[in-house]
């Protein structure tokens, strides 16, 4: 640690530091403030009892409380699941879909629960296409054909019922006291309500939701009040999934499709269903790795890049390092041309994953890099791709028992599509975008994919949400960790597990330190602020085409060690809180 970001992290406040501290990395070292095992920019919140870390504060007190009350992990979490439908609109949902990883320390077990949404079943392979068969990017960004089937409710009530304690009234009672009776809008919501104003103006009922009569949104510590949610919420706590997928709620939202020319029915609302499988699995120096399978993208590719960097032999010195940047850069190029190639819905799609999570496969790739010259994306895939965005959230819990919940949901862009159903204060996603709406063309995220990912009636659309597990038990360390950041989840989640594990940093630092990304096309290296310029012309030296990027990735991280639990919020969103008890 340099003396200056010794003094940051001492004596400046937290929601100022990170801009900080990447401003000041590459200065002449000081050793006089570094503690005894490596050295530690920031620091997590500590507990005895159990820790939540979420990207709302709100959220993240229910979730605590919860814990307090003697729920577990799952009850937490699911408290924290709809809650974030009340407070974080721009993410947080009931009208999306996601990924849960429950871990059941008693058994030393973990479950996958797939919520992802699905395509209705009146999906066509060329539905989202113009009468010029190029992709309509309007009407994948804001129509209700954007939409696909939800599953946010169904896997929470799922979660709940299987694996929680308190029961769904009780965990869902903060939520709707909170659609009921108001909350505090914090910084990062009134800014996107002002960033995504024309767009969330062109419903009527999102307009009245999010807007004062004058037309102008919600201003930070003002009071907002979703009573509309509250009841759909509550119809949810009562009659548990069937108060969504059913009823009085399914009415309005087929309604409203069918009025709107959407393609959800009642009949895919009732067939909607949660699957229930196994984690990718992994081990890296020690630490067993879990993470979703797909339809996410994210355990496999996180597995297969962590395999790769094995052989890098990686310390505490290499950190920060050109060397090390080019490195990850290759790797992180290499696993991305398998993601777009191989991986898809595996009820539609047959997938080497056993070969793509193999030491052998790794090493054999691996050994391609060029270890002083970066390859052109164009000897590895002609594919050429675009942009990105970044609007999901991730919370994580762990209770005194050492059970964990690693949950990353999704309405894909902010605030989904933009359109309300009406009568229901439910914002809609717009997923049907991560399909391969044409093989070869970019989705608005920057990835080209094949046609294992098409578009098919009742299919799930790929993802790159990876809510992981690290587990060491010769150490006694259970964590939790994930991340929003559209592609660049996974190399998020890589990067903190590296800093942990092989940088030797407690779990605040492995998130503070500046991210870079490479997803084989664009062929281009993205970067934080912080990279220091010297690195940054070694990089370009070796042939990497540099692009500067707004921070990347948003984690929220929990662990136990030990018998002390540690919990830290990614200071790139400000709202968010790590919190124990």
């Amino acid at each position: 640690m340099t003396t200056i970001q010794c003094f940051i992290s001492k004596f400046i406040p937290k929601t100022l530091r990170l801009v900080l501290v990447f401003a000041s990395i590459g200065l002449t070292s000081s050793a006089w403030c570094q503690p005894k095992y490596g050295f530690t920019r920031f620091y997590p919140a500590e507990a005895q009892h159990g820790m939540v870390a979420t990207a709302s504060a709100p959220a993240s007190i229910i979730g605590k409380n919860i814990l307090k009350q003697g729920g577990n992990a799952v009850d937490a979490a699911v408290a924290i699941g709809f809650a974030l439908a009340v407070t974080l609109p721009q993410a947080g949902n009931i009208g999306g879909g996601g990924f849960m990883l429950i871990w059941q320390n008693h058994k030393q077990h973990a479950i996958a629960i797939d919520y992802r949404e699905k395509a209705p079943l009146g999906a066509t392979p060329n539905m989202l296409l113009d009468k010029s068969n190029n992709v309509n990017y309007k009407v994948l960004s804001t129509s209700y054909l954007s939409s696909g089937v939800p599953g946010t409710v169904a896997g929470l009530v799922y979660a709940e019922n299987h694996y929680g304690k308190l029961g769904l009234k009780r965990v869902m009672a903060p939520a709707i006291s909170l659609a009921q009776h108001g909350f505090t809008v914090p910084a990062s919501l009134a800014y996107y309500l002002k960033r995504y104003q024309s767009r969330l103006s062109r419903s009527k009922a999102t307009r009245k939701v999010f807007f004062h009569a004058n037309g102008q949104p919600y201003a930070e510590g003002e009071t907002q009040m979703r009573p509309l949610l509250a009841k759909t919420l509550t119809l949810i706590s009562e009659k548990g999934d069937r108060g969504f997928y059913e009823g009085d709620t399914a009415k309005k939202i087929a309604a409203d499709n069918l009025r709107h020319g959407g393609l959800i029915t009642l009949k895919d609302l009732h067939a909607y269903k949660v699957s229930v499988v196994s984690p990718i699995t992994g081990t890296y120096h020690g630490y067993k790795i879990m993470a979703m399978p797909p339809p996410s993208s994210g355990g496999v590719i996180l597995v297969e890049m962590l395999n790769m960097l094995k052989n890098a032999h990686l310390s505490p010195k290499d950190a920060l390092s050109a060397k090390t940047d080019h490195i990850l850069a290759e790797v992180m190029n290499l696993a991305y041309n398998d993601r777009n190639t191989h991986l898809g819905d595996p009820q539609f799609v047959t997938m080497p994953l056993k070969k793509l999570t193999s030491q052998a496969y790794a090493n054999r790739l691996y050994h391609t890099i060029n270890r002083v010259k970066h390859t052109p994306s164009a000897q590895i895939s002609t594919l050429k791709a675009t942009q990105e965005s970044h609007q999901t959230t991730h919370f994580s819990v762990i209770d005194q028992d050492g059970n964990m919940v690693s949950n990353t949901y999704t309405l894909n862009f902010g605030f989904g599509n933009g359109q309300m159903i009406r009568g229901t204060g439910i914002l809609m996603n717009n997923e049907m975008l991560d399909f391969t709406s044409k093989p070869g063309v970019a989705n608005p995220f920057g990835l080209i994919e094949s046609k294992a990912n098409i578009i098919a009636p009742g299919k799930r659309p790929l993802s790159s949400m990876t809510p992981t597990f690290l587990i060491n038990n010769n150490t006694h360390q259970l964590l939790a960790t994930g991340s929003p950041g559209g592609s660049k989840i996974i190399t998020t989640v890589m990067q903190f597990i590296l800093n942990y594990v092989d940088f030797k940093t407690n779990i605040a630092t492995a998130t503070a330190r500046p991210r870079i990304h490479s997803q084989l096309w664009p062929d281009a290296l993205q970067y934080e602020p912080g990279i220091s310029p010297d690195t940054l012309a070694l990089l370009k030296h070796m042939g990497h085409h540099l692009k500067p990027s707004r921070t990347m990735g948003a984690l929220e991280t929990v662990a136990r060690i030990k018998a002390r639990f540690y919990g830290y919020s990614d200071n790139r969103r400000a709202d968010g809180k790590a919190i124990g008890y």
